[in-house]
């Protein structure tokens, strides 16, 4: 039936669409009431009149446009150097130390240390990235890095300087890596700091996919000693592309003649995330983390009921990262800025709900589809950090980057031990079917939590993509 009223003039274009964006169609009567008129101005300048609204596309930032940047090519390139060096150095410790001691518990122990320092002291020194400079940060820490990595180099270095000169190696990751995460999005605004994101993530996925293979092949072709000594060259070039690409900014910290101590800053950052409840949500998002590392921490006794073999191992382990770097490819890519906010809480569920169906005993061809699934679930952990940095304050984005990854390495550990011990009672299949469970009831409360919470960051991100046009 056509429509009896009149068309209702049409919203006024931009002047570059004009040409192409031809007027609405009439509406139908039974749709009078339904759509309420909005005012929109006139070509002619007149009097406002009723129209249809229709909100303006959200800008999506691109690869290209990120990488265009000098300063996060600076960054990104040390980061690379930094994930190469550590996976070298990883395994060369764990080769250095069993040649040596013959032990494995002293092997296990050397490579705990690069896993315990961040959670011990990275709330604490992840201040300092509040109080000075975060570039001169991240400097001062490369170089200091480095110099001790050249000290575990040294052939004649006893078994206990190792671990010293390890531990602080490790340790000084903290305030670095937070240095980096907060000054990042200075370096980025708006839609670029998501895209800039899944890049560093799709990075050191890639990293853990093929360091440790690499790593393996470069001990093996320069020995221990030379490959610890490449890692602390990784240290002081990554320096050097710090000092030379990264701009210099002021302290974030506005009163210098002031400067609390770093008890106070740590104090201070924990009121400030727990206090706020977006901030917490957030940071519960990002340490479901712990139920998604099981079947990594599993992969050897999972393939073991599998009756598979070393390959089998590696190709379990790698399972998820590859997931994650095609999740994190495509929400970055493909999902406008507000969209990665409102699905957030469904990938959060569905990064742990593929794992129940190990529980099941499947083939290893599904459990590696189901993994990856996972995996690729996880990409949710972009928009829960592009959301955390849009909330927290910039002068105390290093302490809350510095809370939110202590507490994720340690709820991964956790993860890992309790996954061990689960699956002596239960088996390795049922252990990752199990997390994969309590994962998605954990994940479930939260994203009920979220449709709660979101408006506001919605409309943060809406703002700044208007204010990018």
């Amino acid at each position: 039936m056509a429509a009896a009223a009149a068309p209702v003039p049409p919203t006024v274009p931009r002047l570059d669409d004009a040409a192409a964006v031809p007027p609405p169609p009439a509406p139908r009567p039974q749709d009078a009431a339904a759509v309420p008129p909005v005012a929109v101005l006139p070509a002619d300048g007149g009097e406002p009149q009723p129209g249809r609204h229709r909100r303006a596309p959200e800008r999506q930032a691109s690869y290209r446009e990120v990488f265009a940047i000098r300063e996060f090519r600076g960054v990104w390139f040390a980061q690379v150097l930094s994930y190469a060096g550590d996976q070298f150095a990883q395994v060369a410790i764990a080769i250095l130390v069993y040649r040596r001691t013959g032990s494995p518990l002293l092997t296990a122990l050397a490579y705990a240390l690069t896993y315990l320092p961040p959670i011990a002291g990275g709330p604490l020194l992840s201040g300092l990235a509040d109080l000075f400079p975060r570039r001169r940060v991240m400097i001062v820490c490369d170089v200091i890095r480095a110099g001790l990595v050249a000290a575990m180099a040294v052939p004649r270095m006893p078994f206990a300087g190792l671990c010293v000169l390890l531990f602080f190696t490790v340790l000084l990751g903290a305030p670095f890596s937070s240095a980096r995460s907060a000054l990042l999005p200075d370096v980025l605004p708006g839609d670029t700091f998501v895209v800039g994101s899944a890049i560093g993530n799709i990075s050191f996925q890639a990293s853990q996919i093929l360091g440790f293979v690499a790593g393996a092949a470069v001990v093996a072709a320069l020995n221990p000693y030379r490959t610890l000594a490449t890692d602390a060259l990784s240290f002081a070039l990554s320096a050097v592309i710090v000092a030379g690409w990264v701009k210099r900014r002021p302290s974030p910290h506005r009163d210098p003649g002031k400067r609390p101590s770093l008890w106070a800053v740590s104090r201070e950052g924990l009121s400030m995330v727990f206090g706020n409840p977006v901030l917490r949500t957030l940071l519960l998002f990002g340490w479901l983390a712990g139920f998604c590392i099981v079947p990594e921490g599993l992969a050897a006794p999972y393939a073991h009921s599998l009756h598979g073999d070393a390959l089998d191992v590696g190709l379990l382990m790698a399972a998820m990262p590859f997931g994650t770097v095609i999740g994190a490819f495509a929400f970055g890519r493909l999902v406008p800025p507000t969209g990665r906010v409102r699905i957030m809480g469904w990938l959060a569920m569905a990064s742990c709900a593929p794992l129940i169906g190990s529980a099941f005993d499947p083939p290893l061809w599904a459990v590696l589809m189901l993994w990856a699934l996972a995996g690729a679930g996880g990409a949710y952990q972009l928009a829960a950090a592009a959301a955390f940095v849009q909330t927290v304050s910039p002068e105390g984005r290093a302490r809350a980057f510095g809370l939110a990854q202590s507490g994720l390495l340690a709820v991964q550990g956790l993860g890992i031990l309790a996954g061990g011990a689960v699956a002596n009672l239960i088996g390795a299949p049922v252990a990752v079917g199990l997390a994969g469970l309590l994962g998605l009831c954990a994940a479930a409360v939260l994203a009920m939590s979220w449709t709660l919470r979101r408006g506001e960051v919605i409309a943060a991100a809406r703002a700044r993509s208007a204010a990018s046009r």
